[in-house]
């Protein structure tokens, strides 16, 4: 098991030393990413930008995949996707707005009709409108709201209200450099990356509550030490269980990322990338909040199980 552990145990790492740093430097990546939502936007995808959706069946009784995915890839449709549901022998072929109106279209669906021949049946054609993209939008954003809204009321009442405060900000933060990563680099958003949006804000959230939660266990250990070394001390006694949860999950994403195609690549990319700051924000963003918002922890004499126990060295900022 010793050879497992990404770091050692009983570490003094003087994590709050960083808190002026990492502060400014969170803030600047915060208002990029909002400057690049506004001035460069987001690569929207089918779902949100409208297209066709062409449902086949292959009348050999099993539809290859790759070779439709290839086939419709070579007719320059645009953002493209082709996956399999139901049977063995269903696929879906999905493609954005053709510049040139309805007219365009058309023409690209007959492109795909006569690329596939009589080897596919085409079962359904339907085409999303902006319209209806405009309402998945909006659906899609009420969704994470409510969803964060709903899991920061719990930390409101289970925690002090510094912690949830701290929790916000942290969420927040990761919510934003999550959407300027869409920004920069231009992946494809559509349902999927709502999803991944949602599973960052439920891991970056776990990760903050085990940071939050050995903090308070602390406070009650410790009631006479000072609150930065004491988070320095909480932040050390999580940081190998942290590094392993994240190292864990960081792998399995990039094996998605590898070998699970194009369909998932935009949420496993996501996810890669939410892992990082959600690691990030819990110990350098979360528990800094703490101090500036006044956290104290004297709350009467010392208990009988810490006398004699040394604090952290920390320095003065």
């Amino acid at each position: 098991m010793k050879l497992l552990r990404l770091a050692p145990e009983n570490t003094k790492f003087p994590f709050m030393r960083f808190r002026r740093v990492s502060y400014p430097f969170s803030a600047v990546l915060s208002i990029v990413s909002v400057l690049l939502f506004l001035f460069v936007g987001m690569n929207f995808g089918i779902d949100f930008s409208g297209g066709t959706l062409m449902e086949v069946q292959a009348k050999s009784g099993i539809a290859d995949l790759s070779y439709v995915r290839d086939l419709a890839e070579h007719l320059n449709l645009g953002d493209l996707e082709v996956q399999g549901f139901g049977t063995p022998a269903d696929a879906s072929i999905r493609f954005g707005m053709q510049p040139g109106g309805d007219a365009a279209q058309q023409a690209a669906v007959e492109k795909v009709r006569s690329a596939l021949g009589d080897s596919y049946e085409f079962r359904r054609v339907e085409v999303v409108g902006p319209r209806v993209s405009g309402e998945l939008v909006q659906q899609g954003t009420l969704g994470v709201v409510m969803s964060i809204l709903a899991v920061l009321s719990y930390l409101w009442f289970r925690f002090e209200w510094q912690f949830a405060i701290g929790a916000i900000i942290a969420t927040m933060h990761d919510l934003l450099l999550t959407v300027g990563f869409f920004s920069i680099t231009q992946l494809e958003f559509n349902t999927t990356s709502i999803a991944a949006i949602l599973t960052i804000v439920g891991y970056s959230l776990n990760e903050t509550v085990v940071v939050l939660d050995r903090i308070r266990e602390m406070m009650r250990k410790f009631k006479k030490m000072p609150t930065d070394q004491l988070i320095d001390m909480s932040v050390n006694a999580v940081l190998p269980r942290t590094l392993m949860t994240a190292t864990t999950v960081f792998l399995a994403l990039l094996s998605l990322v590898i070998f699970g195609g194009q369909v998932i690549r935009s949420f496993s990319l996501a996810m890669m990338w939410g892992i990082f700051v959600a690691t990030y924000s819990s110990i350098f963003i979360c528990s800094p909040t703490l101090i500036y918002l006044g956290l104290r922890n004297e709350r009467g004499p010392r208990d009988e199980t810490t006398t004699g126990a040394k604090p952290l060295a920390s320095g003065k900022l």
